[in-house]
């Protein structure tokens, strides 16, 4: 019997890092066949994980390139692949179902896919945050940080932003699915930041969101800081690309650890939270459902912080009317180094996933197409 293009495409999914996971109702494959016609599937099924342009895809196809570009670009649209500038070139990659597709189907979300999206999240999320490094990672407020707590420049998300040239600000996909599902989020709407070194970043990719001025990106995360909402970014070192700005009632970073008990969901930040008895005047603004992770209770005369709980995010600093709220450095070996880049995750996160053999055959599988892309780039 010959395997249905949406099982094959889902199997490949599953093979990717991130995973991808079988259930028993089938759920995974009604959402492909939701998000993809037979067609675009098997032109996925096709497509690499590393960027190429639509040139390289065409030549190794063997099919022309006009043509080749106008599925691809189709594609994008639809949220199906990437579409990004890398070093001055249009590119394209296949991509995992998150971060990727789901989040890429912003702009199509309905109440059919939000019911598909919220059947499946109890068994993906616990196969995307069940292993080792976690998909994503916590980035502190940059208030009031403790002397002794160095900022480490993954971690200092300002800094992120003068280095980028290029800014998008878009909703949030997770407030989106739930208000579809009559579940409204009284949070702003807007949170989903994007952002690029490249110039000009969002020229002739699809349109998902609206591009603003680094000063507007700044301006807006501060706002959001003060609103208490939580910055979370890819778990990699070097070359963030986005941060979601996150509430525990809808988002999937958050709502995976502390609702579907997935571990490696988010990693916290190599900081906590710690209050100060003397100074605290015991108002509670900075505990539930100020604090994401309801890490902080009333103690005695003053409040106090759980750090096995805390996540680092410092959201509560930014409510504490007393300014008896710091963040200090966690305990040595309670931190989660991230991996440096997105390459480095995938290797790690797949010896995890399927034991080492299958890391170093992706780690050689990965330095092979490198290899082929620059002597092709050569000619």
């Amino acid at each position: 019997m010959t395997v249905d293009v949406f099982q094959r495409l889902a199997k490949k999914l599953d093979s990717q890092p991130a995973g991808f996971p079988r259930t028993d109702s089938g759920v995974e494959v009604r959402i492909l066949r939701a998000i993809f016609s037979p067609e675009d599937a098997a032109m996925a099924l096709k497509l690499k994980p590393l960027p190429e342009t639509a040139g390289a895809v065409a030549r190794r196809l063997k099919r022309p390139v006009a043509e080749v570009r106008a599925v691809l670009d189709g594609m994008a649209d639809r949220g199906q692949i990437a579409s990004f500038w890398l070093d001055g070139r249009h590119v394209y990659a296949f991509v995992p179902f998150v971060v990727g597709i789901y989040e890429f189907q912003l702009n199509r979300m309905n109440k059919e896919l939000a019911d598909l999206f919220e059947e499946y999240a109890p068994t993906l999320l616990k196969t995307v945050g069940g292993a080792r490094p976690s998909l994503a990672r916590v980035i502190p407020v940059n208030a009031r940080i403790d002397a002794q707590a160095q900022v480490l420049p993954h971690e200092n998300l300002r800094k992120m932003l003068e280095q980028a040239r290029s800014f998008r600000i878009a909703p949030c996909i997770c407030r989106k699915e739930k208000a579809l599902q009559g579940q409204p989020c009284s949070h702003t709407q807007e949170t989903c930041l994007s952002f690029s070194r490249e110039e000009n970043a969002w020229n002739e990719v699809p349109d998902w969101g609206r591009p603003i001025t680094r000063e507007e990106a700044i301006s807006l995360i501060e706002s959001f800081e003060r609103e208490g909402l939580v910055h979370c970014t890819y778990n990699t070192k070097y070359d963030p690309f986005f941060v979601c700005n996150c509430c525990s009632c809808c988002c999937g970073f958050l709502r995976g650890v502390k609702e579907f008990g997935a571990p490696h969901m988010l990693a916290h930040a190599s900081v906590a939270s710690r209050i100060d008895a003397d100074s605290c005047t015991a108002c509670g603004e900075c505990a539930s459902p100020r604090c994401p992770m309801d890490a902080i209770a009333e103690a005695d005369d003053s409040y106090r912080v759980d750090e096995a709980r805390c996540i680092g995010c410092g959201v509560c600093l930014t409510a504490c009317p007393a300014d008896a709220i710091a963040l200090v450095p966690r305990a040595a070996g309670d931190t989660e180094t991230p991996p440096a880049t997105i390459v480095h995750w995938s290797i790690d996160r797949a010896t995890a996933r399927k034991g080492t053999l299958h890391g170093i055959a992706l780690r050689g599988w990965l330095a092979w197409e490198v290899a082929k892309a620059k002597v092709a780039g050569s000619r």
